[in-house]
């Protein structure tokens, strides 16, 4: 797989590993024999960068993303790069599937979370932290402070926010350079094309998450889909409804008559759109199967000209879509 450089300066794989399903959000967790193994192969396939968070986990286990992830990269350590993030908890209260996010990142806050990230990736310092969402109680210039003091502390090297928005990730780059932003980003969630500028100006990566629009693009999921209403996020998710299915039929016939141009998948297709726009774009699709894995980093090798970029976007301006999921609701503190 080729490589690609957040920032000013972390050279990362083209495409990254999100590593949250095995524990979280996708129906009951992988056994942890069978997750380290899959993380492995996709090391022995290219990847590089491993995306994972303190609040992965279960009821039982709220940190057994970052533990699953320690242990499979850790004799691989310094061939890695590691993302973690901090500054949000869950609404437990909630009965949602998709239980709301209680941001929090105060000074002190932080500085437990990454203790215990540290302590459980089994590793002396984190790659890219980022801000896992904004907290509005906290004013942008004081996190950017405690990320300041902790790379200099080499607890963390290079760090970042999650779903930024501009004013947020001007005011704290001017405190502490930003090396990426995390934002959700597919065909289906083209809204941070709007910050593309200022990412552009400011010299700081996009590490996009959800970018098959949790699965969706593959063209893998018809109207009998089903979910875990208890384990699994898409069993409230917009776009994987019956009605979804049918309105978005026209958006999967132009991935599949493009993929077949290209020789490729739709999902890899999905994936060469993002890379093939803009050099510091990394996505990290979600999976836990390793012949998925092969094939996403395969996008890597497909190419779009910045015409066909170009006549996609606007295809994808003037065909149907159905809502898609945004995210878990927001919760003060």
């Amino acid at each position: 797989m080729t490589d690609r450089v957040l920032g000013a300066g972390l050279t990362v794989s083209s495409v990254g590993l999100g590593c949250m399903g095995f524990s979280h959000a996708y129906g009951a967790p992988t056994g942890e024999e069978e997750a380290v193994r899959a993380i492995r192969a996709a090391f022995d396939l290219g990847y590089t960068l491993f995306d994972t968070a303190e609040v992965y986990g279960t009821q039982d286990d709220p940190h057994a993303n970052e533990r699953l992830v320690g242990r499979a990269l850790r004799d691989i350590r310094d061939r890695v790069q590691i993302v973690s993030k901090f500054g949000i908890r869950f609404d437990m209260t909630s009965p949602s599937v998709n239980k709301p996010l209680i941001p929090d990142a105060r000074p002190e806050v932080i500085r437990a979370s990454v203790e215990g990230s540290l302590k459980r990736l089994g590793t002396d310092r984190i790659d890219l932290y980022f801000q896992h969402r904004m907290d509005p109680r906290v004013p942008p210039e004081e996190v950017a402070g405690t990320m300041a003091d902790l790379i200099r502390e080499g607890k963390i090297l290079h760090w970042g926010i999650s779903e930024a928005s501009e004013d947020y990730l001007r005011r704290v780059h001017a405190v502490c350079p930003v090396t990426a932003v995390e934002n959700r980003y597919s065909m289906m969630a083209r809204q941070y094309e709007a910050l593309f500028p200022a990412l552009e100006e400011l010299g700081v990566g996009l590490v996009a998450f959800s970018p098959m629009a949790n699965g969706f693009l593959t063209g893998a999921y018809g109207k009998d889909a089903s979910f875990d209403p208890k384990l699994d996020y898409r069993s409230n998710m917009p776009q994987f409804t019956p009605e979804a299915v049918e309105e978005n039929r026209e958006l999967l016939a132009l991935l599949r008559g493009l993929a077949e141009e290209k020789g490729a998948t739709p999902a890899q297709i999905s994936l060469a759109w993002m890379l093939c726009k803009k050099p510091w774009i990394v996505p990290i699709p979600g999976t836990r199967k390793v012949e998925r894995m092969r094939e996403n980093a395969g996008a890597a090798e497909i190419v779009l000209t910045p015409e066909e970029v170009v006549r996609l976007d606007r295809a994808l301006d003037a065909v149907p879509m159905s809502a898609v999921f945004g995210g878990s609701r927001i919760s003060e503190r």
